[in-house]
């Protein structure tokens, strides 16, 4: 495995985790054309792909594609018996079975909750998983194994996500069933439905304003009188001794 190639894988490995919370083991869904290019160029998928994406994997199929293998006779008999080793996912066809790659687009709906990784060689349904923001795409070119780098679609939802404008369908039903759990649904209704009623005036501003007292607890006037009081004291203090020497003439 190239250096280069395993940087590759690990940068784009990084972002999936990072933006779209992909863990381990990781899931990856393979279509019929992606089992028989591994059989025709002898790739180990079990045994090579986990070193590839990094960490263990589990490789899956549906019983779609094991089905529209099984419809295409001998010719596909080697990827049919590929396919048939790794584990098989409910899909929503068990009576009415449709083509591998409807089935494969229907396991990743609703923003991928699963974290499935798509491998195909299918460019029609490599064209639509790539619309499809959190999908990372598998294929092989030249006798290796690729992971195909972001698609726009997954870079501008990472965007906005950075950005607060968006949240995956499927955390917003979580978000929906935690709080439906807790009850706190409930409860911001009814605050939303509770009005502010518009009050009067606040009571402590109708109240008249006090006069500002001097620093002995007394009002201006009050000052004042005590001046004039103190005042006439003084005139009838200094005019008794002329008073009273006049009366000793």
């Amino acid at each position: 495995m190239g250096v280069t190639r395993q940087k590759h894988a690990k940068k784009i490995m990084g972002f999936y985790k990072h933006s779209f919370q992909f863990r381990e083991p990781f899931q990856v869904l393979l279509d019929g054309t992606f089992c028989q290019a591994a059989l025709r160029n002898k790739i180990q998928i079990r045994e090579q792909l986990p070193g590839y994406l990094g960490g263990a994997a589990q490789l899956c199929t549906t019983r779609c594609v094991i089905k529209e293998l099984e419809s295409l006779g001998k010719a596909l008999y080697g990827a049919k018996l590929i396919a048939q080793r790794f584990q098989v996912r409910n899909c929503s066809h068990h009576k009415d079975p449709v083509s591998g790659s409807t089935c494969l687009l229907s396991m990743i709906e609703d923003g991928n909750p699963h974290h499935f990784f798509i491998a195909t060689q299918d460019q029609d349904l490599s064209n639509k998983v790539k619309k499809k923001p959190g999908v990372p795409l598998l294929f092989i070119i030249q006798n290796t194994m690729v992971l195909d780098k972001p698609s726009p679609k997954s870079l501008a939802f990472v965007q906005k996500l950075q950005t607060n404008q968006l949240v995956p369908e499927y955390q917003k039903q979580s978000i929906v069933e935690l709080k439906e759990k807790e009850g706190l649904a409930k409860q911001e209704g009814e605050k939303r439905r509770k009005r502010k009623r518009a009050g009067g005036p606040n009571p402590l501003s109708c109240l008249k304003k006090k006069k500002k007292k001097t620093q002995e607890g007394q009002d201006p006037s009050a000052e004042k009188k005590k001046r004039r009081k103190r005042k006439r004291n003084r005139v009838k203090a200094e005019a008794m001794p002329s008073v009273q020497k006049k009366e000793g003439e």
